[in-house]
């Protein structure tokens, strides 16, 4: 039994009520690995299990779903992965953490010309954006898709992966800054939603057609209007509520709207199978060594100081990826 410093919280409510505290830390058991982070994935998801939005499983709780590092220790049974190798993960509860053990069905191997900084920053919100573009909705070369937080994590991968894939990507941002910044991550148009209506301009971009997809993680805030985008038999992709939950939602906004299709989906289905998990984060890693998406750490803090990076991330101060480091 050795000792660890993790992040937690006994209380929901907002940054205050997490502490940085000592835990011990047991040695691995059977199917589980030792970690030690090099750098911990900061999202919105964390934001929705500190303030109750999603209800923790048990309090108190280390929140955090993505990370990477380096195995320390390996448990009984425990064939595929060995001490000293590198790994990453999304998807596994208790990544606010120095160290942790972590049953192996939720790693994968870090491949050697990708640093463990970059994989934290991306295994949540790079294979997010796989399953939206490849799995929910077949992103190709006729698609036109409007891509709501085009400067957040998710966005910026997403915007250079549909680029690639031959999409006509239009965002949209709060601002200049993120505006400029979505534009040199593969959109085409990024419009600024604090100043321009969004469903007149995407109407004046598309000649009036609409768009085939909507990916919106907003949720309260662009609803109804993200169905006002699409064409007829468009599809609405709900991933994320960061303004809050959608509200008065009735299937028959679907047939009044055009026939449109509307989904809630989330990476942990799409990532359940390990073979899944695996094909997932080999895309990502594949589409990242071809210097076809690029990750970059916009901003870092000390995983002690995870308090004031929520607060920045909830002011909507961050943009593209956050990075908590040990």
């Amino acid at each position: 039994m050795t000792k660890t410093q993790v992040v937690s919280f006994s209380r929901t409510g907002g940054p205050e009520v997490f502490e940085y505290v000592d835990v011990d830390l047991p040695k691995p058991s059977a199917g589980e690995v030792q970690i030690r982070h090099a750098a911990v994935g900061l999202n919105f998801i964390d934001v929705y299990f500190r303030n109750g939005s999603y209800k923790a499983p048990h309090l108190p709780f280390v929140t955090g779903k993505e990370g990477a590092g380096t195995v320390t220790a390996v448990g009984p049974g425990v064939e595929d992965f060995k001490v000293g190798d590198r790994v990453a993960y999304a998807g596994a509860d208790g990544a606010y953490s120095v160290e942790r053990n972590i049953e192996t069905r939720h790693l994968v191997h870090v491949p050697d010309g990708v640093k463990l900084e970059t994989a934290a920053a991306m295994m949540l919100k790079g294979m997010t954006a796989e399953y939206l573009l490849n799995r929910t909705f077949k992103v190709g070369s006729e698609t036109v898709l409007l891509f709501h937080a085009a400067a957040g994590g998710v966005g910026l991968i997403a915007g250079q992966w549909a680029k690639a894939l031959g999409a006509t990507v239009i965002g949209t941002a709060g601002s200049q800054d993120k505006i400029e910044l979505a534009l040199a991550h593969g959109y085409d148009h990024v419009i600024n939603y604090r100043s321009e209506n969004f469903v007149d301009r995407v109407r004046d971009i598309t000649g009036g057609k609409g768009v085939n997809v909507v990916y919106d993680s907003i949720g309260r805030d662009t609803f109804p209007q993200s169905l006002d985008c699409l064409k007829p038999r468009g599809f609405f992709v709900s991933f994320g509520q960061s303004s809050g939950p959608i509200e008065n939602f009735t299937l028959a906004m679907l047939a009044q709207k055009g026939s449109l299709f509307a989904t809630r989906p989330t990476l942990f289905t799409y990532i359940a199978a390990r073979q899944d998990l695996i094909d997932s984060a080999n895309a990502l890693f594949d589409v990242v060594q071809s210097n076809k998406v690029r990750i970059n750490v916009s901003q870092t803090y000390p995983l002690r100081e995870v308090g004031r990076a929520h607060a920045d991330l909830e002011a909507r101060k961050t943009t593209g990826t956050t990075l908590l480091i040990p």
